[in-house]
């Protein structure tokens, strides 16, 4: 199985790709750790492009795999690949809630993750409203080929429903 989960910051992508690789035993694998270099010594040094590349290409010539993020201009193969797409659609009012729950988890030390500021933090959530209304479009747009394997995930209640 290969299925390939998009949508914007906080929509749920994490929880979903992390819960259908423990049922499926299938692993899973996160873009961010493809597009942002973790071992660089500051936050927000991207993968050198041919690195993230052949880190993508390794992925794609598993058996089984569940790649999960927000990009989509450099995954287009993963869309071809994939058995199953799952775009992630939630309200504003709720990824911009778990986008600042997350942060504060992670500043209270309740959750490992990338060490955020406020200031970054807001910046994410302006990132995340204009990805809803330029990028989203064209994701759609880019799918349309594959509209046989994409399956719309637009509350909590569908991905409990699909879990």
């Amino acid at each position: 199985m290969k299925i390939h989960i998009i949508g914007c910051s906080g929509s749920g992508k994490s929880y979903l790709a992390r819960h259908l690789s423990e049922n499926y035993q299938i692993p899973h694998f996160d873009l961010d750790d493809l597009q942002w270099d973790n071992h660089a010594g500051q936050y927000g040094i991207k993968m050198p492009k041919e690195k993230r590349s052949a880190l993508l290409q390794g992925i794609l010539q598993r058996n089984d795999w569940i790649i999960e993020g927000v990009y989509y201009k450099w995954v287009q193969k993963s869309f071809q690949d994939a058995d199953i797409i799952y775009i992630l659609e939630i309200s504003p009012l709720i990824y911009k809630f778990r986008i600042l729950r997350r942060f504060l988890k992670r500043k209270l030390g309740l959750e490992k993750g990338k060490r955020e500021t406020l200031r970054s933090v807001l910046g994410l959530i302006r990132w995340t409203d204009e990805f809803q209304k330029i990028d989203m479009p064209r994701i759609q747009e880019i799918l349309m080929p594959y509209e046989q394997k994409v399956q719309y995930l637009r509350s909590k209640k569908d991905i409990n429903n699909l879990l």
